[in-house]
């Protein structure tokens, strides 16, 4: 076996908790290497909603999920930690010295004393209809997630879903397209009251619709079939994008084949973020912290990696404390 590196901790999990336990981990002085499967890093903020304002972390009135991922990328990189992008963290298994060892699907083999998973929902796919033409057609014109809305100025947009990111997307297209209908296969949604009455205002709605075939020249989209799933009867619209916001589906992979400890999807943690296997923590959405509520907030998953990240270096060097005094009293803190 080919062991690449050894590390002080690796941090498995590119979003905002990953990201932020990345540069907690560095500023305490320990190697890290963060592994993210993910094209780029940033998590659900650039792969789900990267044009929606998040309201939940300090020191912002509210931002921009993306400008948000950058901000924490670049706070992530300040200690040069390794990092590994599209690749998965597939198996975790324990060395003769008491270390540990995180194989990815790509054949990495990385050797670390500690590890922080902060994986999240797990590895983000979208949630696909089935609908003729959907995968000929995608990123051609059929999208699960809204990037940069510029893309759709001056668009005819076919919206699929009944949730709060499809009504979401409706209300935040609507301005700027040429046009925006949305289809939703029930006549009740699951998106906030006043939302969805400001998208009957602004937008084409077409309850008990559901999406049959999108087409197109082979290049673009240019037309969508709906029909309604209670007469069969058929529509054609023309459009130029069409957005399918059914969800999105998290993987764990082998990670559930770890010996974690494990409530559902959940990694069981104490109130040090500490797992049943010695020297690796869980922080963030896939941590239920024992005898506390759960909060999938990015704020109560920033805290929880600086504690984990300050528990797992006085498991690295145990003559370290746990805390080492603020940030702004440190000299090795440096922009």
């Amino acid at each position: 076996m080919v062991i690449m590196a050894e590390y002080d901790v690796i941090v498995i999990g590119g979003g905002p908790v990953g990201l932020f336990g990345t540069f907690y981990s560095g500023l305490r002085d320990m190697k890290v290497l963060l592994i993210d499967s993910q094209d780029e890093l940033g998590g659900q903020l650039v792969t789900l909603y990267p044009e929606k304002m998040v309201y939940d972390v300090g020191g912002f009135a509210g931002i921009q999920a993306y400008d948000l991922a950058q901000r924490l990328i670049e706070q992530a990189k300040m200690f040069g930690p390794d990092i590994r992008t599209r690749e998965w963290a597939d198996i975790l298994e324990k060395t003769q010295d008491g270390m540990w060892v995180v194989k990815t699907d790509k054949g990495g083999e990385y050797k670390t004393k500690t590890v922080m998973i902060a994986a999240g929902i797990g590895k983000i796919t979208p949630s696909r209809l089935g609908a003729k033409g959907e995968v000929e057609y995608e990123n051609k014109g059929v999208y699960y997630t809204v990037r940069r809305k510029n893309e759709f100025q001056g668009k005819r947009v076919l919206i699929v879903g009944g949730g709060d990111s499809a009504v979401d997307w409706a209300l935040t297209l609507a301005p700027i397209a040429k046009e925006v209908t949305l289809i939703h296969r029930r006549d009740q949604f699951r998106a906030h009251e006043r939302s969805v009455k400001e998208m009957f205002e602004v937008a084409k709605v077409y309850t008990w619709h559901e999406l049959k075939e999108v087409k197109g020249d082979g290049n673009k989209v240019t037309q969508a079939v709906i029909f309604d799933n209670r007469t069969k009867e058929e529509k054609t619209l023309n459009v130029d994008a069409v957005i399918i916001s059914i969800g999105h589906k998290g993987d764990l992979g082998n990670m559930l084949k770890w010996g974690l400890n494990m409530k559902g999807r959940d990694i069981v943690v104490n109130g040090k973020m500490e797992t049943n296997l010695p020297g690796v923590y869980a922080v963030g959405d896939i941590a239920s912290v024992e005898g506390m509520p759960k909060l999938a907030l990015i704020a109560v998953g920033f805290g929880q990696a600086a504690i984990a990240s300050s528990v797992a270096k006085k498991f690295v060097d145990p003559n370290a404390s746990v805390f080492a005094g603020h940030s702004s009293e440190m000299d090795k803190f440096k922009k």
